[in-house]
């Protein structure tokens, strides 16, 4: 990704507030996919400005904006936006240069049409000559004024409110607006449908659960109907065929919500969650780009264990099977390498072999260390992090983890063997197991992806990864629900 001079601009959306608002994301250019491209006039009363902006979304919301055009302001206050080539609509944005105030419309490739507007008086004071959808849109804009003024009014309210009754009753006032709302966008989806501001309605809707009690087919309450209707009915709205709303502040909270909030945040899981969603999305499109882009990043920066088997996952089945077009071939380079480092110790696969010596510089092999379980520690005694992080390994060890059946493996990644051992002896770290790799050859930092101390795997009895980037704080927490887990699956054999 870079940083593209001619199309970043520094905007003020609000008064004496700067953003740095445009990140040109390579490879994220608008698809071309029609003929007649746009011509639009704008007259703009009570503006000083020379030049003005023709910007738009790209699946986030401000201060994350793109610039797409841009022209000279006469001394009338006019100004002409052309262009020949055809583009991809969205809700585009005209924001004069001196950034203090903008106003959004609807636009479709071969648009044509007169936009007038008083700066003193955005944005209620647009209006539109050869757009009827923006006439209605800007409708639309004077209702959710009416619809704010209301919430603030209920707000001052609810701070006065002197009792439950009282509190009760503005909320019953705040959730029939509300639903107005809601009626108001349902009733253009039904009058206007496929058009560009009802597939922005819908993409806007959530699920509605059902009220009333439900229950499994053996009569027992079902507890987790809402869950699972709010998940199975979340994209239902959402019109993935309309690559236009890509050029909409939606896409992205829509998929942070159901990937980080919605799924469960287990690897098998979202790894089915991305492919039932990539699926849905025509290739080759602005919103299959953003989608395998933001999921594919998502879970390379997660934090949550496992996330990095989503990572690998989706560089071999997407990005190398031809998916990721946009990208050159440095870039799936990048992506192919990166993978290749995660894959031999993702969480569920055998820990890769290691063969070291000790601090007596007897060889050591992993395979033939036998207990319960097995925690992996690579640390070196001069790093930082691991001066505080290893005595609090020891220390969590001798409480409890050796009583659960776990043998600690020492390794040594760097600094002298004797500042190594005197850490050793210093700390009294005699019932672990440390061992080093003094000539080099066994490729532990290519095995485990170690490029920072200190890193922990946890195996199981058959050197299974189950755990991985732990810290002494949750070790035994995944003992825990892996015990929890054995015991669960005995009692279903039974």
């Amino acid at each position: 990704m870079s940083l593209t001079g001619e199309t970043t601009i520094l905007v003020q959306i609000m008064k004496k507030v700067n953003f740095l608002i445009f990140l040109f994301f390579m490879g994220m250019s608008a698809v071309v996919s029609a003929k007649d491209g746009y011509k639009i006039k704008v007259h703009l009363k009570n503006n000083k400005d020379t030049m003005l902006y023709l910007v738009h979304y790209f699946a986030e919301p401000l201060p994350k904006i793109y610039k797409a055009d841009s022209a000279r302001i006469n001394k009338k206050g006019e100004a002409t936006l052309f262009r020949k080539d055809s583009i991809l609509g969205g809700i585009y944005m005209i924001l004069p240069s001196e950034r203090n105030s903008y106003f959004e419309f609807l636009m479709t490739n071969g648009t044509d049409m007169t936009i007038s507007a008083d700066m003193k008086d955005l944005p209620y004071s647009v209006s539109f000559v050869g757009s009827d959808e923006n006439s209605k849109f800007y409708e639309y804009v004077h209702f959710l004024k009416s619809f704010g003024e209301k919430q603030e009014a209920f707000k001052k309210e609810m701070s006065q409110a002197k009792t439950a009754r009282d509190t009760q009753a503005i909320r019953d006032k705040a959730s029939a607006v509300t639903k107005d709302l809601t009626l108001y966008r349902n009733n253009y989806e039904k009058k206007y449908p496929n058009t560009l501001l009802a597939n922005i309605f819908n993409a806007l809707e959530v699920p509605v659960v059902p009220p009333g009690n439900h229950f499994l087919p053996d009569g027992t309450k079902d507890t987790l109907y809402s869950y699972y209707y709010y998940k199975n009915h979340f994209w239902d709205k959402f019109n993935f065929k309309d690559d236009r709303l890509i050029h909409a502040p939606i896409f992205h909270a829509k998929l942070d919500e159901y990937f980080n909030k919605v799924t469960y945040p287990y690897e098998d899981s979202v790894i089915k969650e991305a492919d039932l969603l990539l699926a849905r999305i025509p290739k080759r499109t602005e919103l299959f780009k953003y989608a395998l882009y933001w999921i594919t990043y998502n879970a390379q920066t997660s934090k949550i264990m496992g996330m990095d088997r989503v990572f690998v996952h989706m560089v071999m089945n997407y990005h190398m099977k031809g998916d990721a077009f946009w990208l050159d071939s440095d870039q799936l380079t990048k992506y192919y390498e990166e993978a290749l480092k995660k894959s031999p110790n993702l969480i569920g696969q055998v820990a890769p072999e290691l063969q070291l010596k000790d601090t007596a510089d007897k060889v050591v092999k992993l395979s033939d260390i036998k207990s319960k379980y097995t925690l992996l520690v690579f640390w070196e005694p001069t790093c930082g992090h691991c001066m505080q992080e290893v005595p609090r390994i020891d220390s969590v060890y001798q409480a409890s983890l050796k009583a659960k059946g776990v043998k600690i493996i020492g390794i040594k990644t760097d600094d002298p063997p004797e500042t190594w051992k005197s850490f050793i002896r210093k700390h009294k770290l005699y019932d672990w197991i440390n061992l080093y790799d003094p000539e080099n050859t066994s490729n532990f930092r290519g095995k485990y992806d170690v490029r920072s101390t200190p890193i922990l795997y946890l195996l199981d009895e058959n050197k299974i990864i189950i755990g991985k980037r732990l810290d002494y704080s949750n070790i035994e927490t995944v003992i825990d629900i892996t015990e929890r887990k054995k015991a669960d699956k005995s009692s279903i054999k039974k």
